[in-house]
């Protein structure tokens, strides 16, 4: 018989208190109808001296985890549109998961029609997550994003270039779990010297990247902040690859990684004290 540690006593106690809130009228209603559909922005600034200082300004929104057709709909997504497009980012990264079944896309959707309408004059850019592999969803997948104006990174980097030519570097990794992952041929030519960004669906390889590559900032989502957290607690479910950073900013060695909380939800419709968000990054020289 396995032993239990302290922590896992008490989040097991938690979780029960937390269904029993939740079965009540006023605490479903909240977890179920109110928080999933706040869409937060968080505004952050980025200063590393490997930014170039033509770069000083350049805005990024980052969304994540829609999933699209579980409890996530149309007008969920356009209304996401609208908030990223309010504040005129120059760049925009999708760090995957667009729908929770793709092979169940329903077409009228018409989510390229959506997604097109996505302004972001130094470019789109998107990588594949777990979900946007599930069920035979890849072609799907690929060409919604790529009809709708995004390039998708796939084991691949590509760069920003502005008219002074300075550049940053964006590099985009396979999904981990369904994908075929390959960090050297993501991030292969790239300066040493070179500011870098690393979007990966799955937080939790972050360790790995930071003892091993040049990458600079680092994209992910994939946890949804663990959907249902409380306090003292933490979030009381988070999926593989996404338990040890789960939400916000972490840093590892040169590496700083922030994680994305997503917008939608997958396998149970709730949210509490994990609104979704779209995040927008404010690049700043530390030369």
């Amino acid at each position: 018989m396995s032993k239990i540690t302290r922590r896992g006593f008490f989040k097991r106690i938690f979780t029960s208190f937390f269904v029993a809130i939740i079965a009540s009228g006023v605490g479903y209603y909240y977890a179920r109808y109110v928080e999933p559909k706040q869409m937060n922005k968080v505004k952050h600034t980025i200063v590393h001296k490997s930014i170039p200082k033509s770069f000083d300004g350049i805005k990024i929104a980052q969304f994540s985890d829609t999933h699209v057709g579980h409890f996530f709909d149309k007008q969920d997504l356009e209304n996401a549109v609208k908030i990223i497009n309010q504040e005129q980012p120059d760049v925009v990264f999708f760090t995957g998961d667009l729908m929770d079944n793709p092979m169940e896309y329903d077409q009228s959707y018409n989510l390229i029609h959506i997604l097109e309408k996505v302004n972001a004059p130094l470019g789109k850019f998107a990588i594949y997550g777990n979900h946007d592999h599930g069920g035979y969803g890849t072609e799907t997948y690929e060409e919604i994003m790529e009809a709708s104006g995004f390039t998708i990174l796939k084991n691949e980097n590509t760069y920003i270039e502005l008219i002074d030519k300075s550049r940053i570097y964006i590099g985009g990794v396979d999904d981990l779990m369904l994908g075929r992952p390959d960090f050297r041929q993501t991030l292969r030519n790239i300066p040493e010297d070179a500011y870098t960004i690393l979007l990966a669906h799955e937080p939790d390889v972050a360790e790995a990247i930071s003892e091993e590559f040049h990458v600079n900032l680092q994209l992910s989502g994939h946890s949804h902040g663990g959907q249902i957290q409380l306090p003292f607690i933490g979030p009381l479910i988070t999926p593989p690859l996404g338990t040890k950073f789960y939400e916000d900013f972490y840093y590892l060695n040169n590496l700083t990684l922030y994680v994305n909380k997503g917008l939608g939800t997958t396998r149970q419709p709730y949210r509490f004290l994990v609104p979704p968000e779209i995040t927008f990054f404010t690049l700043k020289s530390d030369q």
